[in-house]
């Protein structure tokens, strides 16, 4: 994988080519950033540089065996764990070396996929992704290996924060006596979700959102699509290449999120003056709760995010506002006087709570439910 197809992030791309160059190399590092910032490709890049010896500012050099070999994602200096969970063909401990061959499919279809559209190719349903015990072995087990180039070899842990606590404990006596040309790359959105012990052991990275420019500029050479639509594109995906992708594509709402979102507004707001709407309320809840717990998580921070932008509008911010509703009857000029500093820190709290909940295996319908009855107090809240 080239630097060059990165977007963004010169600074990170210097900073680990000549850190890579004199020798620098940290033994574990951490990539932090949100969805869709490049992270993953970032940290493959970086591994092939330093494990194919490459020169220069880019991954070209003598050894083509050793760059042709990581363009397929299958050098075997190369390691990989990541959040799995069992299906029909594994039913029990799963790890993500049973996944490998999907794993390199989710890669080649699009290195920025997200951790949602990797639970939608393993087809998790109602599953929690994890990272387990079984994956720290399998860690041990691939160090031992002696390399294949005689140099360096790199495991990538992505989505790190899906480590439950004995993976954590056994990855951490790894970080604690690494050993000899050994490098960790650790990959989370959320830095907080990985324990500390873990984390001071690592040399952190921050990924910010990608500028819009740099997101319209991709838009435009990789899709040919004119600047005006791929500016709109860029200004609605607010610095994730993935969402920018999912709306150029027009699957950005494989659900309808949308659709669920102002049914439950209009029953929540009805609910004040006629009790018959809190049925409606719950068979909401219900159909919500028969989705899949990782697009009821996806839904919540959706729901976020249009609160968010309709206490944008009720705040005159119009040029940060970027969302434009399809359903009929609903505008966001409509919604946004319902949403201010008076109830928008409940509200987040609130679907924040639910979120959290939900991914911790809670009952989702009684989660939603209660939700649902807040919510008719929160949007009324002067």
């Amino acid at each position: 994988m080239l630097f060059s197809e990165i977007l963004g992030h010169e600074h990170i791309k210097n900073h680990l080519i000549q850190s890579a160059s004199s020798g620098r190399i940290p033994h574990a590092q951490l990539f932090i950033g949100p969805e869709g910032t490049g992270t993953l490709p970032m940290a493959i890049a970086y591994a092939q540089y330093i494990v194919c010896g490459n020169v220069g500012n880019e991954n070209v050099g003598t050894n083509d065996a050793c760059n042709l070999k990581f363009n397929s994602f299958s050098h075997p200096d190369l390691h990989f764990v990541y959040p799995t969970v069992t299906t029909e063909d594994i039913k029990s401990k799963p790890k993500s070396l049973d996944f490998i061959q999907d794993w390199r499919i989710f890669l080649n279809e699009n290195f920025y996929g997200s951790l949602f559209d990797w639970y939608n190719l393993l087809g998790v349903k109602n599953k929690q992704g994890e990272i387990r015990v079984e994956d720290a072995s399998e860690i041990v087990k691939s160090l031992s290996l002696k390399s294949l180039e005689g140099g360096y070899k790199v495991m990538i842990i992505w989505m790190a924060d899906k480590m439950n606590i004995a993976a954590s404990n056994k990855l951490l006596k790894l970080l604690e006596e690494p050993t000899d040309k050994t490098v960790f790359i650790l990959i989370s959105e959320n830095e907080e979700d990985i324990i500390q012990t873990i984390r001071s052991r690592c040399q952190v990275l921050h990924f910010n959102a990608l500028p819009e420019d740099v997101i319209a500029k991709a838009l435009m050479q990789n899709h040919s699509i004119n600047e005006n639509l791929a500016t709109k594109i860029a200004h609605q995906a607010q610095g994730n290449y993935t969402k920018a992708l999912q709306i150029l594509n027009n699957d950005e709402d494989e659900l309808p999120f949308e659709e669920w979102f102002v049914t439950w507004l209009r029953a929540a707001y009805s609910a004040r003056k006629n009790a018959a709407a809190i049925n409606d309320l719950i068979a909401w809840s219900e159909n919500i709760a028969s989705i899949g717990r990782e697009s009821q998580k996806k839904f919540l921070n959706y729901c976020i995010d249009v609160f968010r932008q309709a206490l944008l509008l009720n705040y005159q911010a119009e040029k940060l506002v970027y969302f434009e509703p399809k359903i009929q009857g609903f505008t966001l000029e409509k919604f946004a006087p319902f949403v201010s500093g008076n109830n928008i820190q409940e509200i987040f709290k609130e679907l924040s709570d639910a979120a959290y909940h939900i991914e911790r295996n809670g009952n989702a319908k009684i989660i939603l439910t209660d939700l649902s009855i807040k919510l008719t107090r929160l949007i009324h809240k002067s």
